[in-house]
């Protein structure tokens, strides 16, 4: 199948809403098919960029089967579910405008990715011939996945990164640096052809959460919070989807138990029955061609005699979405996490609202690489990771919550609000809206 087909299913799906979920999901060979065409795009077209950069000519990416570097697991193809043997990837850009190279120095072509750049039969050594390779090529810098502040950069194993410079002669050794930046790059950029379908994902978990805050799935006073956690992860299932993690619902309501933010976020929270009354909120992630979702909304379960939520919680909910305009619109090339985070809480505590902010970069991973704009419990700033500056063409969870204090609760709520966005150079636009309004779930 023609890749401008299978975009053209993906985009037809997203702007005439199918009654089934299922029908706006692509079988697995057209998904494969269509992950493999943007892996070549990003490798020919964004990779280039992001190398000139970044400063670095050579980039080597080396994983053993099932201890897979991150980085080098997106760039697999996708019928290729783990490294073979040890898998080397090759990656040298000569510059002038001419073809970033790609090589393998593997038993087998990875694909039409990599081509193969080793025959064992004439070089019995796999190092020795990386080292010949390396020579040929005579890089000013080689660049290894080494991060002592990233995870997701820091994918070279400890016995890899050894037998790779017990080979390598001392001039080849002194030419090594961490490919941090890079590695960084490549996983938070997003690609034209990645936000054309991106879009429908973020638009399937809406759905899933409207569905699962809704009478379809709740009866007030029977059904409980762990039910809808399990309704959720069986509908992924049976649209062929995965989480990334498990979902959690979790309640506010008038009562003396107060609001307890690792609770809401942690199986730890009890299973409780979904009551009249009750405020719900929940925390849920998709996986689908290659991406990620994850979105927190809310749902207010109607008293009898009630048609709408309470003034009270409506107020509430329209300081998150304050909050989420304040944040947003501090977003700017250079910025780091740290400074859109302390100008984003200052400017939110001047208007009256109490914030919490924790955003994070969102791609080929829930948790992905990037900056991060600070955490639930380090709102002074976050070290390092806090520091590393926003670039355009990125994609970012904006995850964040606004206390208020309810007197006819006797206590304070959080409004806790998290969907997925764009940043480009004309600020940041959400995939698929934002929730402005409550679920709203008539009584029994």
């Amino acid at each position: 199948m023609k890749t401008v087909t299978l975009l053209t299913i993906i985009l037809v799906s997203t702007l005439f809403a199918a009654t089934s979920h299922s029908e706006e999901v692509l079988s697995m060979r057209e998904r494969a098919a269509l992950i493999d065409d943007i892996l070549k795009d990003r490798l020919e077209r964004t990779l280039p960029k992001l190398m000139e950069r970044e400063g670095i000519d050579m980039w080597i990416l080396i994983s053993r089967e099932y201890n897979e570097d991150p980085v080098l697991k997106t760039m697999l193809p996708a019928t290729w579910l783990s490294a073979r043997r040890r898998t080397i990837l090759v990656l040298f850009n000569p510059g002038n405008g001419q073809a970033v190279e790609r090589l393998a120095v593997s038993r087998y072509d990875v694909d039409s990715m990599f081509r193969k750049g080793w025959d064992k039969e004439k070089q019995p050594n796999q190092w020795q011939r990386l080292v010949e390779l390396i020579k040929q090529k005579n890089p000013q810098k080689i660049a290894l996945n080494k991060s002592a502040h990233f995870a997701l950069a820091d994918g070279l194993s400890a016995t890899e990164y050894q037998e790779l410079m017990d080979a390598l002669p001392s001039e080849l050794s002194n030419k090594v640096v961490s490919s941090q930046n890079l590695a960084i790059a490549w996983l938070e950029t997003r690609s034209g052809k990645e936000m054309e379908v991106y879009p429908s994902l973020i638009k399937i978990g809406h759905r899933l959460i409207a569905e699962a805050f809704s009478n379809q799935v709740i009866t007030p006073g029977e059904t409980t919070t762990e039910d809808v956690v399990w309704w959720l992860r069986e509908k992924s299932r049976e649209l062929k989807l995965t989480n990334w993690f498990h979902p959690s619902v979790s309640i506010q309501r008038s009562s003396t138990v107060k609001f307890d933010h690792l609770k809401a976020f942690t199986a730890s929270n009890a299973e409780q029955v979904i009551q009249a009354g009750d405020l719900l909120h929940v925390d849920f992630g998709l996986v689908y061609l290659r991406l990620h979702s994850d979105q927190q909304q809310h749902a207010y379960v109607l008293k009898p005699g009630e048609t709408d939520a309470p003034d009270y919680l409506q107020k509430a909910f329209t300081k998150a979405n304050r909050l989420q305009d304040i944040f947003t619109n501090n977003f700017k090339p250079g910025r780091t996490g740290n400074e859109v985070l302390k100008m984003s809480r200052e400017q939110a505590i001047a208007e009256g609202i109490k914030p919490s902010i924790y955003t994070h970069p969102i791609g080929y991973h829930g948790h992905a690489a990037g900056t991060t704009l600070g955490m639930w419990d380090s709102q002074g700033g976050v070290p390092v990771t806090g520091d590393y500056p926003l670039h355009l063409n990125t994609a970012y969870s904006i995850e964040l919550n606004a206390a208020s204090f309810i007197p006819e609760w006797k206590k304070e709520i959080r409004i806790m609000l998290e969907e997925n966005a764009f940043f480009d150079s004309s600020g940041v636009h959400y995939l698929d809206g934002r929730q402005t309004k409550l679920h709203l779930i008539q009584p029994k």
